[in-house]
């Protein structure tokens, strides 16, 4: 599942419910999950890739050649790429269909979020048709919006958002149209609406929503190896440190990085390589939060807000007919109060691997000496010239490469 890095208390596997007993989707039923974001989905893509030849044995395919074909998902949505990554192109989109219609009437599994993003129903009737349209089950996956929000804004700050938890929260919740500065949040996230979307496309007896119960590590597991009528145990979490949310100081720390990258000008292609896919994901593989990290906590007023909002979702959700798995008043659940976050402070082992990772991607691109300028001393030259300069000249080589 998603990690959340305020690591609340909540008490894992205790006085949990049991699992009801769900009936398996009928035979040859294209699963279709989308989401959204921070709702265990990396757990799921992670489970059905590591047990794609397991489940094939049962007759279920996971029709993609990674854990997340997300460059299809965003071409299919027409959404643009993450920063400074290749723009998706029609392609990725088509070859996960040709997968897709290769397993033929067998059961089949297609899982991004990204498919969340998608906000006209034309766009929707358009990927519920070329996946195999009355074939197509829709499955979206919905945790409470308090527990969402912490983790979805350290996920903006990793794609270049520079403004803080609390102006952020603000814009959401307070500053209509509340759509800036991440238009995306309330597309993926007012989910009364996004269930309706897809219901439009499909029907209501073929969307499915599960309310997942932070409590229970595994039911989410669980309740897809009902629905695809595979053995219990089948599907296991993958460890995956990359996944990891950032810790609040590690999410300010590239917060401010991303003022400066701004600042300066510099090329998002750059932070692609070096920041996000450099630094960053250097720093997860490495560093384990500990216990006594600062968390990003929610002002009480915000998951008052949240809560209030999700209420509202779950009685739109309830008011369509769909099928519910779990406990719809969880969404509108306030997470409990914890003490405002102390001073963030990194780490001196953090900062250093998130400089190497930085390093090591730059390394990584062939080195090219050029002549000395002669024109006037690196002494000479402002500093912001510099890192322009500097930048452009990275660029070049990882373009080269």
């Amino acid at each position: 599942m998603d990690t959340d890095c305020t690591r609340d208390d909540t008490p894992v596997n205790e006085a949990i419910p049991p699992l009801p007993a769900i009936p398996p989707l009928p035979a040859g039923t294209r699963l279709l999950h989308i989401g959204p974001h921070k709702t265990g989905t990396t757990a799921v893509q992670g489970a059905l890739f590591a047990a794609k030849d397991a489940t094939r044995a049962h007759g279920v395919e996971f029709p993609a050649h990674t854990r997340h074909p997300m460059e299809a998902a965003l071409a299919a949505c027409a959404r643009p790429a993450m920063m400074g990554d290749p723009a998706p192109t029609g392609r990725h989109w088509t070859r996960l269909l040709d997968q897709v219609r290769a397993t033929g009437r067998r059961t089949s599994v297609i899982s991004s979020e990204f498919f969340a993003d998608a906000d006209d129903d034309a766009t929707v009737a358009r990927i519920v048709e070329q996946l195999g349209g009355d074939r197509v089950h829709v499955l979206v996956t919905l945790r409470p919006l308090a527990r969402i929000m912490p983790s979805q804004w350290q996920q903006y700050v990793q794609n270049g958002l520079r403004m803080g938890y609390g102006n952020w929260l603000e814009h959401m919740l307070r500053k209509p149209p509340y759509d800036r500065p991440t238009p995306s949040f309330w597309r993926r996230h007012r989910h009364d609406r996004l269930v309706e979307r897809w219901v439009r496309a499909v029907g209501p007896g073929r969307v499915t929503v599960v309310v997942v119960d932070d409590r229970d590590r595994d039911g989410l597991l669980r309740t897809f190896e009902a629905l695809l009528g595979l053995p219990r145990d089948l599907l296991r979490a993958v460890p995956d440190a990359a996944n990891r949310s950032l810790t609040l100081a590690e999410t300010e720390m590239l917060r401010i990085l991303n003022k400066e990258f701004r600042a300066h000008g510099l090329p998002e292609e750059l932070y692609s390589r070096l920041v996000r896919n450099g630094a960053v994901m250097h720093m997860k593989n490495t560093c384990a939060p500990a216990p006594c990290d600062a968390r990003i906590t929610t002002p009480a007023w915000a998951a008052e807000t949240a809560a209030a909002i999700g209420a509202e979702a779950a009685a739109g959700i309830s008011a369509l007919g769909v099928r519910v798995l779990g406990d719809p008043a969880l969404l509108s659940a306030v997470p409990e109060r914890t003490p405002p976050a102390a001073e963030p402070r990194i780490a001196p082992e953090t900062a250093a691997q998130a400089l190497y990772g930085t390093l090591a991607a730059a390394a990584s691109a062939p080195v090219r000496h050029s002549a000395p300028a002669k024109a006037r001393t690196v002494h000479q030259t402002p500093s912001k010239d510099l890192v322009k300069v500097l930048g452009h000249r990275c660029l070049r080589k990882l373009r080269r490469r």
